[in-house]
């Protein structure tokens, strides 16, 4: 009976949109269950000295890529996923509108586009609302103070945002609605004013070039009107660090929270909230620390731990874990230790939790027991989190290869280096997963240190 629950909950997210990070919360890295054909060529490549640290995620015929660039330079860009050649981005949004880097995968539902900003190194973050046609504004709210950036990934749900902050905690805020001049106004409203106020500076620009070209400057979205939308709730500010993506399941908020060992702030710890309040409905202490966040199925909840964060010099002797919580009551279930960190989310079917570690092996665990059914050597290190499609898994390595596994056996069905491959020649860390959509594979490289450090960089889609 408790398989056939969990069967039921993994389908009925099949269909959703991409709404929370890797897809749903399983954190498989796709939704509609479409493996990758065998032996997949190169579709298309965009070759970037920019660095793309999180997933890619699809956004109807489109997918979005953030990338880092230099001097941290933000640019976000949403590309034709079906392009014939190097792919032209549909938009793209940079500064002076974007002040931050964005290391978030964003969340999609409609025709909004949710993602925030900031790293560890900056004091405050903003999350932005923009549309997803066309990259403009709807809203955004930022979160000043130090040790606050917007790491994780949203989560759309119940026609709010859940999201995490760093030190601001995790909050909660309104998607449709927002205030501007102490009025609130609907997302429809807003683009409206939006539209309008935009049709009036490009009529000022072109006046402007009529008057003395050489000094006319063209509009950029950081111009546009500045709602912020309405905050629902807000808890563990100043006491816990969120990094890692929130996971909403129904009526609960499953949340992560870190403690710095440098900074000696925050908590390990796993938060079971109420979605509408953000009252805690249990907590579980946590041995490492959960950069990945939580994953779950049915009435379990997966969550990885790792005694290093995204950090190449520190690979040696990392260690990680695998912690099992039961959804309704927060008990322990199974904890296992791996001999290595598991710095990414788990990706969960109704019988088997994978995950990736910097050991360079995948491990498939029963989610019934956690006992280990197959363990593959992919033979670099793992920081990206698995996907999982139509009996396959998709992992990327340290080197740039991207390896396709029997999800049952665990045995070798395919593999792909980026580096050597003639379509794209050009090796990379793999950071954000792979992302698997109507039969394709999305992935793209960062070379923000190692022995590929400030090398060419890559997103690629895979596919026949």
């Amino acid at each position: 009976m408790r398989l056939l629950f969990g069967l039921l909950a993994f389908l009925s997210v099949a269909a959703e949109p991409w709404a929370t990070y890797r897809g749903n919360p399983q954190r498989t890295g796709n939704t509609d269950g479409i493996a990758v054909p065998d032996s997949p060529g190169v579709l298309w490549a965009v070759k970037s000295q920019d660095h793309f640290v999180a997933s890619p995620v699809p956004v109807g015929e489109n997918v979005y890529l953030s990338a880092l660039g230099g001097f941290n330079r933000p640019v976000v860009s949403l590309y034709p996923r079906n392009a014939k050649g190097e792919p032209k981005p549909a938009w793209t949004r940079s500064a002076p509108y974007l002040r931050l880097a964005s290391v978030s995968s964003p969340a999609t539902m409609g025709n909004f586009l949710v993602l925030g900003d900031g790293m560890h190194q900056d004091s405050g973050g903003i999350l932005h609302c923009l549309t997803a046609d066309t990259g403009r504004p709807i809203w955004q709210l930022p979160l000043p103070g130090d040790l606050v950036h917007l790491e994780g990934a949203p989560s759309l749900a119940n026609g709010r945002v859940y999201m995490g902050g760093g030190a601001a905690g995790v909050f909660c805020v309104e998607l449709e609605k927002a205030m501007l001049d102490g009025k609130e106004l609907g997302a429809a409203e807003i683009q409206t004013l939006q539209d309008a106020k935009w049709k009036d500076l490009l009529a000022k620009y072109e006046a402007d070039k009529k008057k003395d070209p050489d000094f006319a400057v063209p509009p950029n979205e950081d111009q546009l009107l500045k709602p912020a939308p309405k905050l629902h709730w807000k808890k563990g500010e100043q006491k816990w660090h969120v990094d890692a993506p929130v996971c909403v399941v129904g009526d609960n908020v499953l949340v992560t929270t870190s403690y710095l060992d440098k900074e000696k702030v925050g908590e390990r710890a796993l938060y079971c909230l109420r979605a509408a309040t953000g009252d805690t409905v249990w907590t579980a202490s946590l041995k490492l620390n959960p950069w990945g966040g939580a994953s779950a199925i049915g009435d379990t909840v997966v969550v990885s731990g790792s005694t290093i964060g995204y950090y190449y010099t520190m690979l040696k002797g990392a260690k990680g874990d695998l912690t099992a919580f039961d959804l309704k009551t927060g008990k322990e279930k199974w904890r296992k230790e791996i001999p290595g960190g598991v710095v990414a989310c788990v990706a969960l079917t109704p019988e088997l939790a994978v995950c990736t570690a910097t050991d360079g092996k995948v491990r498939a665990f029963a989610m019934a027991d956690g006992e280990r059914r197959w363990i593959y050597d992919a033979k670099m290190p793992l920081f990206a989190p698995p996907a999982i499609a139509g009996g396959v898994v998709y992992i990327g390595d340290l080197q740039g290869t991207v390896h396709a596994i029997d999800l049952k056996l665990g045995t070798e069905k395919w593999k792909l280096d980026l580096g050597k491959d003639a379509a794209v020649q050009s090796p990379g860390m793999i950071y954000g997963g792979p992302t698997i959509h109507g039969g394709k594979l999305i992935i793209a490289t960062c070379n923000l240190e190692g022995p590929l450090a400030r090398k060419p960089t890559c997103a690629v889609c895979m596919g026949k």
